[in-house]
């Protein structure tokens, strides 16, 4: 097949002049993680990493000092201070952040989070007009931003605090910030990503959709790092050596991570059995699935199954 779409400049020219940052860390959501966390960016900044995990978490990023590079989808933008981001769930996102300042909040929530006697708050952000990749971030004015700012603060103080009803009022305050947003409603004009990060976004847009186990009757269909760069009409080689720069690991090993990714998912918020996930994620039988997790792991999956099944009563 002709590979269409390989850039003439030379790997090490072509990273150089299209991404600033040597490499970004592919991270993916904790298998065990609570549906609902809010952190002071101040305390816990956020370093430079891409998000391929979809389909779990909304997102919302508050900025009130420094800057930085937020990709959500193919649309990049240059954020600074008094800017807010909403991240739907179904978008892989990257941050780069560059400043030494780092200022505001971040917080992450989970659709059965707001569980039934909150629907009318998921059905809010489902038809939010900000969720999109192309409305992703919002202008705020310095009085906007301080009043969402303040939200924040009260959501981080109820969420450390013991009351009853602080579910219910980190929710109101949730509302209050799709508000004080939708006010201002001058949306951040964007900028076309990098090729490079291009490649690197299509290749895990692949890898995640190939990972869409719902019922125990369906089986992953694994595809090699061959198969995903003919996909994407560019060569094995370039595709591997572009990946491998940009995120410090090969095509090989990022399906390798995404596989026991999915294991232990299944592993932790299923209650099938370790065959039946053994055969949906392709493997030949129990015994070839349990050497693939005990190498990574060290552990089998069923103690890693109940490990973490401890934990989580603690």
């Amino acid at each position: 097949m002709e590979k269409q779409g390989i850039p003439r400049l030379a790997l090490e020219t072509f990273a150089q002049v299209n991404y600033t940052v040597p490499f970004l860390n592919v991270e993916r959501y904790p298998i065990d993680a609570s549906y609902f966390s809010i952190k002071n960016r101040e305390h816990h900044p956020v370093a430079n990493y891409i998000s391929p995990n979809r389909r779990q978490f909304y997102k919302i990023f508050h900025m009130t000092s420094g800057t930085g590079i937020l990709t959500v989808g193919l649309h990049q933008y240059h954020l600074s201070p008094n800017d807010i981001a909403f991240l739907h769930p179904d978008e892989i996102m990257s941050w780069q952040t560059t400043s030494q300042e780092t200022g505001g909040h971040f917080c992450m929530i989970h659709p059965q989070y707001f569980e039934r006697e909150a629907d009318h708050v998921l059905q809010l952000f489902r038809h939010y007009p900000y969720f999109k990749p192309s409305k992703a971030v919002v202008q705020l004015t310095e009085s906007h931003s301080a009043r969402v700012n303040q939200y924040f603060e009260c959501m981080l103080k109820e969420e450390e605090g013991n009351h009853d009803d602080k579910k219910q009022a980190i929710l109101l305050h949730l509302q209050m910030i799709l508000l004080e947003a939708q006010r201002a409603g001058k949306n951040l004009g964007d900028v076309a990503v990098p090729e490079s990060y291009r490649y690197i976004h299509n290749f895990l847009n692949l890898l995640e959709s190939t990972f869409r186990i719902q019922e125990p009757d369906v089986v992953v269909e694994m595809k090699t790092a061959g198969e995903f760069a003919d996909q994407l009409h560019v060569h094995p080689n370039y595709l591997n050596s572009l990946v491998k720069a940009q995120t410090g690991k090969t095509l090989r090993e990022h399906i390798q991570e995404r596989l026991l990714y999915e294991a232990k998912a299944l592993l932790v918020q299923t209650d099938w059995n370790i065959n039946t996930i053994s055969r949906v994620l392709g493997f030949s039988g129990h015994a070839a699935f349990t050497t693939f997790f005990n190498k990574k792991e060290h552990v089998s999956p069923s103690v890693f199954r109940k490990s973490i099944a401890s934990s989580m009563k603690l």
